[in-house]
């Protein structure tokens, strides 16, 4: 006899539907699963086994065929033994029930315990999209299925319970949408228990009302790190669609929190130098997001950038610019969103005291010069802004004076980016640095004062189209903050100021 459930698979940040069918048939006692399983689905064949007995359920000791179709796309994961199980209980005659409207996704322990899952929201809204009515997901994913209205989602605690449901002798009841707080749960690092360094809060204040990218330089003990882990408490609130994109990912790669619906912050991804260049931009046999794409539509914050292997740092290049990375393998092509934040922080040397106004640096001119040609050009063409963190004075440091809150800058960012918002609604730009090139002069509008000063700068400093675009955006930003619609000679001024770094450091004679 044959049956048939029906699951999901997911490519990428693509859902699929699986059709699961189960036949049984007189011949030597075996179980095959075709339908290019990988090790994990093959496995299902050993939990459903020893799951069904011991939740007292018969196992059919018959000739049995499992076919995941669509027989040419690849299956991974354990979410096939909940579909597997109900499958297998339709082709024995254990169950009777009308499944059609169904998915079941989810992994078995040994005893018959539902086990969460990865990837449940784009499996969700696939579901939704191709007319399914109910989803069958262990107990500990149903908050993340509740987030796709219009399907009813069903929390599964183990077989006895699902099977009881399935038959009509108890009901499980869907489970219900959680209200959305946008709040963080632990408290977030403030800007105002830094002293002194309002240059540098000023730069990142300007840099998260409008995505821009960031490198900080200073000596060891200025507060780079510290300025950068303060990022998050004064980025914009995200929207819905941002949302919707952030967990998505998370979801797929199995970081969302435990009873947990969306992911309402922004992310802050901090991998270590060592990471590998696969680890930032994503990989496996079916690529997975990496450090890049975990970061999507938050911060990405790489810790002594030159500690880093270029390898690594010149696979960020092409992200940066596109807003997506492209992995590609045997098996296909998958594209993840990563529209990050990039916030990058160095020392100017070895020994982190090159310009310092008192220590004196102890490394070589030709070791100054190593360091810093770690960073290449075209990665440091990409930062939009270029801080300077100097060393903090005494009178700085031991001051009483409160310093100005996260809460109040946030308001000025949640102010600008609300008009960029407004400015972009419809188009598939979020802030000001993601303005596209046939955009940018109509969106940058600069008074007759303002090209002639961004005019004299271009020619005096030798700048490249690249960094050209990335002040016109910065001003922009500027002038968002300003509450003003035209760019004035002021916004293009200080936006020009976080360009004349490399000047400083990356020059050929040191």
């Amino acid at each position: 006899m044959v049956s048939r459930s029906y699951s999901m698979g997911l490519y990428g940040l693509d859902a699929f539907i699986v059709s699961v069918e189960a036949d049984i048939s007189v011949g030597l006692p075996g179980f095959d699963v075709v339908g290019l399983p990988d090790t994990a689905v093959k496995e299902s064949r050993d939990r459903v086994r020893s799951a069904m007995k011991n939740c007292g359920f018969q196992f059919p000791v018959h000739k049995i065929t499992v076919n995941l179709g669509p027989a040419d796309k690849r299956k991974e994961g354990p979410i096939y033994d909940l579909p597997l199980w109900v499958a297998l209980m339709k082709a024995s005659g254990q169950l009777d029930a009308e499944l059609e409207d169904s998915v079941f996704i989810g992994e078995l322990s040994l005893t018959g315990e539902a086990r969460p899952v990865k990837g449940i929201l784009p499996m969700a809204i696939k579901a939704k999209e191709a007319g399914f009515q109910k989803l069958y997901v262990p107990e500990a994913n149903s908050a993340e299925g509740v987030v796709v209205e219009g399907l009813a989602v069903y929390p599964v605690k183990n077989l006895e319970s699902l099977a009881m449901h399935l038959t009509g002798r108890a009901e499980i009841r869907p489970a219900a949408a959680k209200p959305d707080v946008r709040q963080n749960s632990i408290p977030l690092p403030d800007f105002s228990e830094v002293r002194g360094q309002n240059e540098a809060k000023r730069a990142l204040e300007i840099a998260a009302a409008g995505g821009h990218n960031v490198l900080l330089i200073g000596p060891p003990g200025s507060g780079k790190s510290m300025l950068a882990k303060r990022i998050p408490s004064i980025l914009p609130d995200m929207t819905f669609g941002e949302t919707i994109e952030t967990t998505k990912i998370h979801s797929i790669a199995g970081t969302i929190p435990n009873g947990a619906s969306l992911i309402t912050s922004r992310p802050f991804r901090s991998p270590h130098h060592t990471v590998s260049p696969a680890g930032l931009s994503g990989g496996g046999n079916i690529p997975h997001p990496g450090e890049i794409s975990l970061a999507h539509n938050g911060v990405l914050f790489l810790d002594e950038l030159p500690e880093f292997s270029r390898s690594a740092m010149e696979v960020l290049r092409q992200p940066i610019e596109d807003g997506k990375v492209t992995i590609s393998r045997v098996n296909g092509t998958i594209s993840y969103p990563c529209a990050v934040m990039l916030v990058a922080a160095m020392n100017p040397c070895p020994c982190g005291y090159f310009g310092h106004p008192t220590k004196p640096c102890t490394c070589s001119s030709n070791a100054v010069s190593r360091y810093l040609s770690r960073v290449s050009g075209p990665l440091l063409d990409r930062l939009d802004l270029h801080i300077e963190v100097p060393p903090v004075e005494f009178d700085e440091i031991s001051s009483q004076e409160k310093a100005e809150s996260s809460s109040i800058i946030k308001e000025r960012v949640n102010a600008a980016r609300m008009l960029q918002n407004e400015r972009f609604k419809g188009t598939p730009v979020t802030c000001n640095a993601r303005i596209t090139p046939d955009m940018l002069h109509e969106v940058c509008r600069l008074s007759d004062s303002g090209r002639e000063l961004l005019k004299k700068a271009f020619e005096k400093l030798g700048l490249s189209a690249r960094a050209y675009d990335r002040i016109l955006k910065v001003s922009r930003t500027i002038a968002d903050l300003d509450k003003s619609g035209e760019i004035e000679p002021r916004h293009v001024a200080e936006a020009v100021q976080y360009r004349s770094l490399d000047r400083k450091y990356w020059t050929k004679e040191l």
